[in-house]
């Protein structure tokens, strides 16, 4: 197994302010420096990074510059996090090409993973035809990524239609696309990550660790997940993919960082 870490705890999230007004501009952002993340993520001993759509397209017209970035700090892009609403109509195109233009460019930059979260949910609340949007909305991201290479997971997420355990069975029953797993996430939907993993072992080609107690999100170690059981049932099915740690925010996101990674040492990884 690979480590990597995602690049949004230097900055937090806040999603690209032109967003609120143009579908085509609704990309999750980090609101920091990509630079110094790199610099830190290499420095802690991470081998790969995952990042948010909204600061890889930054790039995009820098391409030659982040690719130095990467062979400088000796990093992988292991993937990109993207999402949509993904239930409305009227927009769902434009959001598709929006992930398109993304997904296109991870793959110029070698990224095997896109990840994408969502589902919107209603002001008056969750429709049950949402669930099959989603899933047919989720199946065309799959061809999205598969067009360009990559492996296509969806990453359950609170604020969407997919927080507890009863939704995302219902979710997975209706979509072919893989599941990442974030282990905090789950816990805070009222699920176990233990039997998510076990349950789902052949969609599982991707997972995010973070630790998670008493309603905040947390570096590995210092909440009370049980990551031994996650890391064995990964074992268990012969795992050898990336394990990513993702913090949305921390004091000192290097610090958080180092946490993390002496955390998984225990396991020899």
């Amino acid at each position: 197994m690979k480590l990597g870490y995602q690049t949004n705890t230097w900055g937090g999230v806040v999603g690209h302010p032109a967003g609120v007004t143009s579908v085509k501009d609704l990309y999750y952002l980090a609101n920091g420096s990509t630079e110094e993340a790199l610099k830190d993520i290499a420095a802690t001993g991470y081998t790969g990074f995952e990042i948010f759509d909204g600061n890889l397209m930054q790039y995009i017209d820098k391409k030659e510059e982040l690719k130095k970035l990467m062979a400088d700090h000796s990093l992988d892009l292991i993937g990109v996090y993207s999402g949509a609403n993904f239930i409305f109509p009227d927009i769902l195109e434009e959001e598709l090409l929006k992930m398109e233009k993304v997904a296109a460019f991870a793959s110029e930059l070698g990224a095997t993973h896109f990840v994408v979260g969502g589902g919107a949910i209603r002001t008056n609340g969750i429709l049950e035809s949402d669930y099959i949007d989603l899933g047919h909305a989720l199946d065309k991201v799959v061809a999205i990524a598969e067009k360009y290479g990559l492996i296509p997971s969806y990453h359950p997420h609170l604020g969407t239609i997919v927080e507890s355990p009863e939704q995302l069975d219902k979710l997975m029953s209706l979509t072919s696309i893989y599941l990442c797993p974030d282990t905090a996430h789950i816990e805070a939907g009222g699920g176990d990550p233990v039997e998510v993993i076990k349950k789902y072992s052949s969609r599982i080609k991707y997972i995010h660790f973070k630790d998670y107690d008493n309603g905040q999100f947390l570096p590995l170690g210092e909440g009370h997940q049980n990551f031994d059981e996650m890391i064995k049932a990964l074992e268990e099915i012969n795992y050898d993919g990336w394990i990513t740690v993702e913090l949305d925010s921390y004091p000192d996101p290097k610090k958080g960082a180092e946490i993390s990674r002496a955390f998984l040492r225990k396991f020899n990884l």
